[in-house]
């Protein structure tokens, strides 16, 4: 099978999807899935391990029983799992991957996880496309920035803005590159996360948050706010992510201390639940000792 064209067109100097229907194979349906397919007007199908039935509905993708469903002819696949899963998920689409089917591996795993997946999409005659998502996918959703990197880069390119996503770009270098620049830089943006975490339990427990903010700057009780707001509904998903990071940083010869104490604050208050609204509040949950504050 030859390689898959996709015609782009134009609109207002953007290059962009309007009056193309482009086939789309979702694998995994969560939060950065269902941001790309809202509005998308893809032709698409998808599959997840979770019950995503009513998701599926509201926004127009075909739920399909299997990989077989999902897979099966489509020449565009975006790999949306967890990372802890972004290898499997590669191994089990062998079987129904079609010939020269791009597969865009979304999924933030270290550059190793990359290749290995790599090795088995190429090897069952699809195209693997190492993509990297360097923006929280809301509220920008296709415009997020998303760096590719790998032999079939320029084509996964192509596709990528057929299908509508407006800030692709391509990255020198094998398999892996676009990989290394997401996690290495997620040691900061996790940890930073991480620390702010520390910092304001610490704060709260001695009672002087509001003192602790007025000292760091103007701006730190909205980023605080932010930050809790991310670990608390995403933190368990952020720490499959470190454990990642803590891989390539081993195999960078690199001893990941830091690293792996921002897994395991991710993935504490990850485990707690829904963030509720305002900083305060988010404190109280997390301060589960309910500790009183210090005298």
């Amino acid at each position: 099978m030859p390689p898959i064209r996709f015609r782009l067109a134009s609109a207002g100097g953007r290059r962009h999807a309007a009056g193309v229907t482009v086939a789309i194979s979702l694998i995994g349906f969560g939060e950065a899935a269902q941001a790309f397919a809202g509005g998308a007007g893809w032709s698409a199908r998808g599959y997840d391990i979770v019950d995503r039935e009513a998701d599926f509905a509201r926004l127009g993708v075909t739920a399909t029983r299997d990989n077989a469903g999902a897979l099966a002819g489509a020449p565009l696949v975006l790999g949306l799992v967890t990372a802890a899963s972004a290898l499997a998920a590669a191994r089990d689409a062998v079987p129904h991957l079609a010939t020269g089917a791009l597969w865009c591996d979304m999924n933030s795993v270290a550059p190793a996880t990359k290749r290995a997946a790599a090795a088995v999409i190429d090897a069952a005659g699809g195209r693997y496309v190492d993509c990297a998502v360097m923006a929280p996918v809301h509220p920008l959703r296709r415009d997020v920035p998303i760096l590719l990197a790998g032999p079939h880069a320029a084509a996964g390119t192509e596709a990528l803005v057929a299908a509508g996503f407006s800030a692709v770009s391509v990255v020198a270098g094998p398999v892996g590159s676009a990989a290394a620049i997401k996690m290495v830089r997620s040691v900061m943006v996790k940890g930073i996360e991480a620390l702010t975490a520390e910092c304001l339990l610490a704060a709260h427990r001695a009672g002087v948050t509001d003192e602790v903010l007025a000292s760091l700057g103007p701006d730190w009780a909205a980023k605080a706010d932010y930050n809790l707001d991310r670990m608390l509904a995403h933190g368990t998903r952020r720490a499959d992510e470190l454990d990642e990071v803590v891989a390539m940083l081993t195999d960078l010869g690199i001893d990941p201390l830091m690293s792996r104490g921002t897994a395991s604050r991710q993935r504490s208050l990850g485990a707690i639940g829904s963030p509720p609204p305002r900083l305060a509040a988010k404190l109280a949950l997390i301060d589960r000792d309910k500790r009183q504050p210090a005298a």
